[in-house]
C-alpha cells in the first residue's frame, strides 16, 4: 500500500494534533513496509535508577504504530489503540535515546495489526521491549 503520509506530513500532524508530546518523538525513517520512530530521553522518562521508564517506552510503541496506520490511511486523528501486549527484556542503555521499528502485518477496513521492537540508539541488536498492538481505524463518512 502507498505511503499517504511521509516524515515530513507525520510531524506536523503531530505537532497539530498532540502538541503536550509532539516534541518528545521524531520519525527518523518511514517506507512502504516499517517506521523508526526515536524518543527523545530527557528527565522526565526516566525512572528511579537513571533508566527510561515503562510508560515511556509503551508510549514509543504506542506513537510509532499509530504513526505507521496514519502512514497508509492519511491523517485520521481518530485512529485508536484496542489492544497492546509489551515485554520488556532488558534495561535501555543509559544517556541513549530510544528507537522503535514498527511495521504492520495487516491493514484492513477497521483494523491494523502491528509489532514495535524498541532498542537503545546504536545498540539495534539488543532488544529492550517488544509489543504487539492493535488500531481501530474509524470509518469513512458517509459524503
Amino acid at each position: 500500500m502507498a505511503l499517504e503520509m511521509d516524515i515530513g506530513d507525520l510531524g506536523l500532524f503531530l505537532q497539530q494534533e498532540f502538541p503536550q508530546v509532539a516534541e518528545d518523538f521524531s520519525v527518523d525513517h518511514l517506507d512502504d513496509t516499517s517506521i523508526r520512530v526515536r524518543l527523545k530521553v530527557t528527565d522526565r522518562h526516566l525512572r528511579p535508577g537513571s533508566t527510561v521508564s515503562g510508560p515511556s517506552m509503551f508510549a514509543l510503541a504506542d506513537c510509532a504504530m499509530y504513526l505507521a496506520v496514519l502512514s497508509r490511511i492519511g491523517p485520521k486523528a481518530l485512529a485508536v489503540t484496542t489492544n497492546c501486549a509489551i515485554d520488556f527484556m532488558r534495561k535501555p542503555e543509559a544517556g541513549r535515546d530510544v528507537l522503535c521499528d514498527a511495521r504492520l502485518l495487516k491493514l484492513g477496513r477497521v483494523l491494523a495489526v502491528g509489532d514495535a521492537m524498541l532498542f537503545s540508539e546504536g545498540h539495534e541488536d539488543r532488544v529492550v521491549a517488544r509489543a504487539s498492538l492493535t488500531y481501530s481505524i474509524p470509518p469513512i463518512a458517509a459524503g
